[in-house]
């Protein structure tokens, strides 16, 4: 799927990643990105935009789709500063991204699931998208056990050498409450063990939506990006093989001559195969 040209017509995945990536080298510029002003920065980015891809979408168009993908992009980098901030001990990235996919889908506002990989691989280290930690810092209780001015302890107290040292007797029914107690705690146990398993099977089963959706993406970009290739190459082909060389030079006219027969070799060597193709180099 080639850019779309027209200005209403929809934004395809590889125009808003240019969209992104035009946004990150325009407003981040190390000379002139700090003193631009917002109109400047919005011209010096439409330029780059329709420079790179041949569009005739207005200023106002790719201001417009910015501000929705610098909205989606914000909420994906506040899932994933919660995410981060919630990190468990043994946890590793995916479980993040899980937990990340969990706290942009409770937001109760817009998509459910971040599927804009491609578009926060551009931004993610930008300043505005940064992600800083603000988890408590954990800190090692510094008061001392025992007070080391008093001692409640037996060994030092002068009725301990005194008083005979009596056996509890064992109450009845005691060991009735401990055998409860035993059941009691198995039957919580298990029940937690029950709820790990679960939310375990969630994650990974929402994990695994989430890189089918990513690989399914991924295809579907490279599937557009092959095909701009393609029609670029076949427009210059065409610009080429119909260019008008009467009022050039000899130097000139063999040139494009040249590029000519290049092109003619390289479509029949790619319709019908190498054989098809000694002709050309038969020629003068």
């Amino acid at each position: 799927m080639a850019f779309s040209q027209e200005t209403g017509g929809a934004w395809s995945i590889m125009e808003d990643v240019l969209l992104c990536e035009c946004w990150v080298q325009i407003s981040h510029d190390p000379i002139s990105g700090n003193e631009m002003k917002f109109s400047q920065m919005w011209k010096k980015i439409l330029h780059e935009f329709v420079e790179r891809s041949g569009s005739t979408r207005t200023e106002s168009a790719l201001s417009s789709r910015w501000k929705l993908l610098n909205k989606e992009l914000g909420k994906w980098r506040d899932a994933l500063t919660k995410a981060m901030n919630n990190h468990a001990s043994g946890e590793n990235l995916s479980d993040e991204i899980v937990q990340a996919q969990m706290w942009y889908g409770a937001t109760g506002q817009g998509k459910k699931i971040f599927n804009h990989t491609q578009y926060w691989e551009v931004v993610k280290h930008c300043k505005r998208f940064s992600i800083i930690p603000t988890a408590p810092t954990v800190v090692l209780n510094e008061t001392p056990l025992h007070d080391s001015q008093a001692s409640d302890s037996p060994m030092e107290s002068p009725m301990s050498e005194d008083l005979p040292i009596q056996k509890e007797s064992r109450p009845i029914g005691r060991k009735a409450a401990k055998t409860k107690r035993g059941i009691n705690s198995t039957s919580n146990t298990s029940k937690f063990l029950e709820e790990i398993a679960r939310q375990s099977a969630l994650r990974i089963e929402i994990d695994k939506k989430v890189q089918e959706a990513d690989r399914a993406m991924a295809i579907e970009f490279a599937k557009e990006r092959e095909c701009v290739r393609k029609e670029n190459e076949e427009k210059k082909d065409r610009e080429t093989m119909t260019m008008d060389t009467s009022h050039m030079s000899p130097e000139t006219k063999q040139y494009w001559k040249l590029e000519r027969k290049a092109i003619m070799r390289r479509r029949l060597f790619r319709d019908d195969g190498p054989s098809n193709t000694d002709w050309l180099n038969d020629e003068s």
